[in-house]
């Protein structure tokens, strides 16, 4: 009997170990479970609060506040690093080996002001402001002319009155353009934007030549640092340039380059970056379970959460559309027939996009924004928008 008892105890303690694990498993992979539905809409729509809520998350950003947090309380110095023409500054936490320590800044701070600019204190006060709109708020498209277009409209001596430009042209870099005779329409717009630096000489007849903003990652700025004076305008120094921040560190990159740049260099509203992260996340999520007929906990399967991102493309589109009254695309999508972009001879785009899932996005501006997630909800109101493909 005693025996039995004792077998039984052994037996009960075994299976409730066996569950606790299963049962922990199945929470940090989420419930894999699902009814099985021959029609995608149908299965989008039973998992739609899960879609909607998984896209409210963002991972990476844990990472990026840290990062913040170490730029505004650590004790940051200057050290000299490099010889002769190569003698650069860089920016270090205080009490670190510059030469062996992972606590350096990662780059070179190539400064061609004095060194007593205090250049500290005005990174800690740009991280400042930027950390204040963290909070997520759906509203933000209606505030885009204020944060946006009214410094423009004070740098070409403009009162600003709160009216949007009559129309934008969003020009992207596919090479879809070549061959497209679009350059003289594009040019017709109000105002027209370009991305990361994209060529235009030689190619106006397809691209047009006028240039209002231009669009960038901070990557594309951080190049831009290393070269004298931070020259990152080849459209000329008149152009006002917009662009969000990829890394905390690439605020020294803005901060350095505002002060030498003649045209306004803005960073976007952190709360415009969390609603295009929302937006592109929740239209992946959806093409996952749609295609897949799986459940969306899956989809870190096939993305890297911490990694995915909007592209520079979707995110100059939505400040479009917060600013314009009717707005314009061109160069996006992808042809077996031409090349990636029209002016490199890059091949395929980075795997952080999901380029299928914007694509989708802009599908549902042109023909149901009144479905648009996260906007459907506010008191925007998205304008006309057009694709020329």
């Amino acid at each position: 009997m005693k025996r039995r008892l004792r077998s039984s105890i052994f037996l009960f303690f075994f299976l409730a170990v066996i569950t606790m694990f299963s049962f922990g498993s199945v929470l940090r992979r989420g419930f894999r479970g699902l009814p099985q539905f021959d029609d995608a809409a149908l299965l989008y729509s039973s998992l739609h609060a899960s879609i909607l809520f998984m896209s409210t998350e963002d991972p990476g950003a844990d990472d990026l506040m840290r990062d913040v947090d170490a730029l505004l309380s650590s004790d940051l110095t200057f050290s000299d690093i490099g010889f002769g023409r190569d003698h650069l500054p860089a920016l270090y936490l205080r009490g670190t080996l510059p030469a062996t320590s992972a606590s350096r800044i990662r780059f070179p701070i190539r400064i061609g002001i004095p060194r007593d600019f205090g250049i500290v204190p005005v990174i800690r006060r740009s991280l400042r402001k930027w950390l204040a709109n963290t909070q997520f708020d759906a509203e933000i498209l209606s505030h885009l002319p204020h944060l946006v277009k009214a410094p423009l409209d004070a740098y070409n001596h403009r009162a600003y009155s709160g009216q949007l430009y009559a129309s934008c042209a969003v020009v992207g870099n596919s090479g879809i353009l070549l061959g497209s005779g679009h350059g003289s329409r594009i040019d017709g717009h109000s105002l027209v934007i370009r991305l990361n630096n994209a060529r235009i000489a030689g190619y106006q007849d397809d691209v047009g030549g006028k240039t209002s903003i231009s669009f960038l990652n901070s990557n594309i700025l951080h190049l831009c640092f290393q070269r004298v004076d931070c020259f990152c305008q080849p459209y000329g120094d008149s152009v006002p340039i917009v662009m969000y921040v990829c890394q905390a560190s690439h605020f020294v990159d803005y901060v350095v380059c505002n002060s030498s740049h003649k045209a306004p260099l803005l960073v976007t509203d952190a709360r415009f970056d969390a609603l295009c992260a929302r937006i592109v996340k929740y239209y992946s999520l959806k093409l996952f379970v749609e295609e897949t007929r799986k459940h969306p906990a899956e989809w870190i399967d096939v993305h890297d959460e911490k990694l995915f991102h909007y592209s520079s493309g979707m995110q100059a589109v939505i400040l479009a559309l917060g600013i314009c009254k009717q707005v314009s695309v061109f160069g996006f999508g992808k042809s077996k027939a031409a090349k990636h972009h029209y002016h490199t001879n890059q091949k395929m785009e980075l795997g952080l996009h999901d380029f299928r899932a914007e694509y989708a996005f802009y599908k549902d501006l042109v023909e149901r924004p009144q479905v648009v997630p996260f906007l459907k909800n506010s008191s925007f109101k998205i304008p006309p928008v057009t694709f020329y493909n």
